[in-house]
């Protein structure tokens, strides 16, 4: 297992330096996150052996395990899945990174339990919904910019970027126009944001779009296990 998620991380990196150099830019400034919910640890180890340290997560329970069972020295690891609020304090207290604040509720939330837990920083992308389907998570565009400002007012809560999760598309190219429409929003509201965009089967045109971070799970880890 250890060899096959190896080659195939060695793979994903010589994708993105391709997609970086298309689009004039450093490869080194591409984070990889890799998707490990539902994975073993034995195959975050292998990851980890090939020279991965940031980790996405979907559950604060699952992922509660496998935090505890590796730890945090040298890993980051991002929570990308949506939060429920009663969820909230488990993740402010787990979580390097949250990937998926979605409404000035959750951000509220965040901010106050930071400071009864003395968190002094907490930083966050928000997820934006610009595919419309019931299925995902997300604040519509319209919505971004009071949230912004909350968020830029935060004592502990710190906005790092914006997130997207488009529709699955056979054909990667038909992603392209989400990715475009992030990067415009990122560019008016939040210049110098980072943007989270792009998977397994879409991260190279991500990339090429402006991605700083590319979320992707089965091109390295393989199918998910089923659940039991």
């Amino acid at each position: 297992m250890e060899q096959s998620i190896a080659k195939r991380i060695a793979d994903i990196r010589h994708r993105m330096t391709g997609a970086a150099e298309r689009s004039q830019r450093d490869a080194l400034d591409v984070t990889l996150v890799a998707v490990s919910k539902m994975h073993t640890v034995e195959a975050i180890r292998a990851a980890i052996d090939a020279g991965v340290n940031t980790f996405g997560e979907s559950k604060v329970q699952e992922a509660d395990g496998k935090i505890g069972e590796l730890g945090r020295e040298n890993l980051k690891w991002h929570l990308i899945g949506h939060l429920q609020s009663n969820k909230a304090r488990k993740a402010v207290q787990l979580f390097d990174v949250i990937e998926s604040l979605d409404s000035l509720e959750l951000a509220t939330r965040l901010e106050r339990i930071c400071k009864e837990e003395s968190r002094d920083r907490l930083d966050v992308f928000i997820q934006v919904d610009l595919g419309g389907e019931d299925t995902k998570s997300g604040i519509p565009a319209d919505d971004l910019p009071p949230l912004i400002d909350f968020l830029s007012k935060c004592e502990r809560l710190k906005l790092k970027g914006l997130m997207t999760l488009p529709p699955f598309f056979d054909d990667s190219e038909d992603a392209r126009p989400f990715f475009i429409r992030l990067r415009e929003l990122r560019d008016k509201l939040l210049p110098g944001g980072a943007l989270s965009m792009g998977m397994s089967n879409d991260f190279e045109v991500a990339i090429e779009e402006g991605a700083t971070h590319v979320r992707v799970g089965t091109a390295i880890f393989g199918k998910r296990p089923p659940r039991i």
